[in-house]
């Protein structure tokens, strides 16, 4: 006969957290949300670690270029959406690991024989105002001159005029010899008041820019999540049908971190994805979504670097109404959690869990994380920004973004359920919607970040991990929920 667990399935909003005592040095000032992203040995940093505890999830209605850029200069990461072609979603990739590099492979160049109507049609390809001249119009020929807005008129200047009469030559250019460092071009551009550093070989030809506004990019923004040589860090999504030409692609185009994206991840397909991802190439990979230890110990043992926590608990999904499968996203995420440790004691080996979906409040995501989750992955959080990919329009009075699931017919992603049936929707799994416009990312994360600190504070805590060690949590009644002033709050689970 079918097994009945025992537990109750259970939502965030059923809990409560207790205060700790609160020391002096439980200041905001003082917190920290730095968390692993990928697995790493007892005593071992990560190959990757958040600066902040959050993802954006892996929806074409959520993660374009535009939001992974603003939320990895935050401190977080977005998973580029994986539901397009192979070749835009490696481009997006490459559009956020060439926005901010220090040292920068200029791939805007031309000849000094080309005119003012190629720099103008290059810029607006582009959208980058610094062109290098070189010999032959390529990324590494020899440095000829540059040229900027600053160089010419479009309104007054001829479209036929060439760029070797208006650029400025390289006799006139300051220059950084390849093997400066970072500071030191940096220096240079602050002494000479520049915009830009052309860096060149011993033979004069072109190696990199550096920029000055990715220095101030990068002193505005102190948790700003990057690699050694300051490129952003982007994540990307990927199915269980063309894995073996997305991956291939998403890695030439520089991707940082790699995650399966399934209603259900506890399958031979994940399995099968995981090993040969491994066995080709060096990248972490997360997996899922599940939401027990069976599911937990089966993508791990896979080879899996993260774990996905969550079905059914989006707000714009309806795998429980459509299929009856899921869990209460506080049940799964606690159980999984306790798996995590466990398996931490018996090998060694900490597997960062990721908990997706069922946040309908910001004390939600704060309870998230207390509970055992390293990060959260959000989409209708992150879908209520300028930087999200969706319009923005004006329903009545209010400003609002569209904002659909995965699984809804529009999305039209049927590689994401690993069913090996063909290649339709036999239903829909989630549903087309809007979500209230909120403006600038950067404003309401702040808002939302300085929450978290806060509650942390009152449970005595200024680590993730202090918080998952050391929080009393208990359950709520109804009753008790009214109390609290939550007089119209809804039960449903929201991402």
């Amino acid at each position: 006969m079918a097994v009945y667990l025992e537990d109750v399935s259970r939502t965030f909003g059923e809990y409560l957290l207790i205060p700790g005592l609160t020391t002096k040095q439980c200041t905001p000032a003082n917190v920290s949300l730095k968390t692993p992203l990928v697995k790493h040995p007892a005593g071992e940093k990560p190959l990757i670690e958040l600066n902040i505890p959050f993802v954006s999830a892996i929806m074409q209605a959520v993660s374009g270029p535009e939001l992974a850029i603003e939320l990895a200069r935050n401190g977080g990461l977005s998973f580029i959406f994986g539901s397009q072609p192979v070749e835009s979603q490696a481009e997006m990739v490459r559009k956020v690991k060439k926005f901010k590099a220090g040292f920068v492979v200029s791939d805007s160049n031309l000849t000094p024989e080309h005119t003012l109507a190629d720099v103008v049609k290059l810029v607006k390809s582009t959208g980058h105002s610094t062109i290098g001249i070189t010999d032959d119009g390529t990324s590494n020929g020899t440095l000829l001159g540059i040229v900027t807005s600053r160089d010419y008129r479009t309104e007054k200047d001829s479209p036929d005029m060439k760029v070797k009469e208006f650029m400025t030559p390289f006799p006139k250019l300051i220059v950084g010899q390849l093997g400066i460092t970072l500071s030191e071009a940096n220096q240079i551009l602050w002494e000479h008041r520049l915009n830009s550093l052309p860096i060149i070989d011993k033979d004069q030809k072109l190696a990199y820019f550096v920029f000055r506004k990715d220095y101030d990019s990068h002193r505005n923004n102190p948790d700003e999540l990057s690699d050694e040589t300051k490129k952003l860090l982007v994540g990307a999504g990927i199915n269980t049908r063309d894995y073996k030409e997305r991956v291939p692609a998403l890695v030439e185009a520089g991707v940082d971190a790699l995650c399966i994206d399934s209603s259900d991840g506890y399958s031979e397909w994940q399995q099968e994805t995981l090993q040969w991802i491994k066995s080709h190439y060096d990248i972490p990979v997360g997996a899922g979504n599940i939401v027990d230890e069976k599911g937990f110990r089966y993508l791990v043992d896979a080879g899996a670097d993260f774990i996905k926590v969550g079905i059914g608990g989006g707000s714009i999904c309806i795998t429980r109404e459509q299929k009856g499968i899921g869990r209460g996203q506080a049940t799964a995420l606690i159980d999984v959690a306790q798996a995590r440790d466990s398996y931490f004691k018996e090998k060694g080996i900490y597997i960062p869990i990721c908990s997706d979906g069922g946040l309908v409040h910001d004390y939600h995501m704060t309870l998230a994380l207390a509970m055992g989750a390293d990060f959260l992955m959000m989409g209708r959080y992150f879908a209520r920004f300028d930087e999200s990919p969706t319009q923005t329009l004006r329903i009545g009075n209010n400003y609002v973004k569209e904002y659909w699931g995965e699984g809804s017919n529009r999305a039209k992603n049927w590689q994401r359920y690993d069913t090996g049936g063909s290649e339709t929707l036999k239903f829909e799994e989630g549903v087309d919607s809007y979500v209230p416009y909120a403006g600038k990312m950067k404003d309401n994360l702040e808002i939302t970040l300085g929450k978290i600190k806060a509650t942390m504070c009152s449970c005595g805590s200024i680590t993730l991990k202090e918080l998952q060690r050391d929080a009393r949590i208990t359950l709520v009644s109804s009753t008790s929920i009214v109390e609290g002033g939550a007089h119209d709050v809804i039960l449903k689970e929201q991402s």
